[in-house]
């Protein structure tokens, strides 16, 4: 199977969007796709339908995984939210390793949906880094097309390649509100980050409307990794 890490620059930079967008597009590609959540922050039953497991599991049609593998309620960083009095469990990687493998059974493509920023611990011993590296996986990252964004950005590559994960390309979103910056970042982090993959969406609140949108993202799926080379 062929894993994709989602990851962000920060919180809230897009990357549900993004990844039920390309679940979308993939799937009219013909190519069997499952999308999986394996922690969320900040869940109750009030929130469910809405949470990013269940918008990943819309947006494919999945039958299972339909929420988050580990749903916390605490909305925090999932190492502070296991040590909070209303939730305590802390989630256990092989665990967490063995049930990913089972759910994407033959799945051609896993999206698995990182959360925060890509550092954020899931664990006080290990991140996401650490669960993408198990598994092999490419990383898509996400930000938000405002000012930092570069930063954040030029961090969190700089992040992927110490791990020796191998990076799909960069996806912006449209911000809330422009700033100066908009519409400027997407060149500066392909020249400051020597990439190629840089892609800015458009503004679309239905990312299932806005999925070819993200077309050339497929290709970059479709590259050479470093370990096929």
């Amino acid at each position: 199977m062929n894993v994709v890490l989602v990851t962000g620059t920060d919180t809230g930079v897009g990357k549900t969007w993004v990844g039920r967008a390309l679940a979308r597009l993939l799937m009219q590609a013909g190519r069997r796709v499952i999308a999986i959540k394996p922690v969320e922050t900040g869940c109750t039953a009030v929130t469910a339908a809405r949470e990013d497991g269940a918008l990943l599991a819309a947006a494919t049609g999945q039958s299972e995984p339909r929420a988050a593998l580990h749903r916390f309620a605490t909305p925090l960083a999932p190492a502070l939210a296991a040590d909070s009095p209303a939730d305590g469990d802390a989630v256990d990687l092989d665990a967490l390793l063995l049930r990913i493998e089972a759910l994407s059974d033959g799945a051609e493509i896993v999206l698995m949906e990182g959360f925060g920023g890509l550092l954020s611990p899931i664990t006080w011993d290990w991140t996401v880094v650490e669960l993408a590296r198990s598994l092999g996986a490419v990383a898509l990252v996400v930000g938000s097309d405002r000012l930092g964004v570069i930063n954040h950005a030029l961090l969190t590559l700089s992040a992927l390649e110490l791990a020796g994960i191998d990076v799909a390309g960069v996806v912006l979103t449209p911000p809330a509100m422009a700033d100066a910056s908009t519409g400027t970042n997407a060149e500066a982090i392909a020249r400051l980050g020597g990439l190629d993959q840089v892609l800015v969406t458009p503004r679309a609140a239905d990312p299932l409307l806005a999925a070819d949108a993200l077309a050339p993202v497929v290709g970059w799926l479709d590259r050479p990794r470093r370990e096929d080379a």
